[in-house]
C-alpha cells in the first residue's frame, strides 16, 4: 500500500514507522509528511505529540483526530523543505487540497519546525505565504536561485 502522504513510497517504509512510535522523524519534511498521514488516519495523539506545546493551545488529540477523519483529503504537494537531521530549525512549504461542504479547498502553508528535547516538532505556520520570486535565493538553502531549484517542481 502506498503511503498516505502522497510520497509514492510504500507506507511501511515511509510514515508508518513514525506513526507507530518506533522512530522519530529525522527531518522536518519527514515529520510534515507523517503529520499529514496522521491527519488522514485520525491519529490525534501523534499530532499532539509532534506539536510544540507553546503553540498547541486548546487543541487536544480527540479534536484533532476527529477533524482529520471527517475531512476528505485529496492530496499533498511539497513546495520546498529546509532542515536536515543536523539542524535545530527547519521549514516546509506545502499545499494540501481537501473537500469541505462539497467544494475543494486549498491550504497553502509555510510551516516552521524546531527541535524539542532532541526530536522535531511542528511549531507554527504562515498561511498563504508570500510568493518567492524566480530570481530570489531558494529558501531550501542550497544557494541556487529559486527558479533553478524548488521552483522547477
Amino acid at each position: 500500500m502506498q503511503c498516505h502522504c502522497d510520497s509514492k513510497q510504500p507506507y511501511a517504509g515511509c510514515c508508518q514507522p513514525f506513526l507507530e512510535g518506533g522512530l522519530d522523524a529525522p527531518t522536518p519534511l519527514a515529520l510534515m509528511r507523517s503529520r499529514y498521514s496522521a491527519y488522514r488516519l485520525g491519529l490525534g495523539e501523534y499530532l499532539v505529540k509532534t506539536w510544540h506545546p507553546d503553540t498547541l493551545g486548546e487543541l487536544d488529540a480527540a479534536t484533532l483526530g476527529e477533524s482529520g477523519l471527517h475531512t476528505e483529503w485529496l492530496d499533498l504537494a511539497i513546495v520546498f523543505a529546509r532542515g536536515s537531521a543536523a539542524d535545530d530549525e527547519g521549514e516546509v512549504e506545502f499545499k494540501v487540497r481537501y473537500r469541505e461542504n462539497g467544494r475543494v479547498v486549498l491550504l497553502h502553508e509555510r510551516s516552521r519546525f524546531v527541535r524539542l528535547e532532541g526530536r522535531w516538532v511542528y511549531h507554527s505556520g504562515i498561511h498563504n505565504p508570500p510568493k518567492i520570486g524566480p530570481n530570489q535565493p531558494c529558501p531550501c538553502g542550497n544557494g541556487k536561485k529559486y527558479k533553478h531549484c524548488c521552483g522547477r517542481r
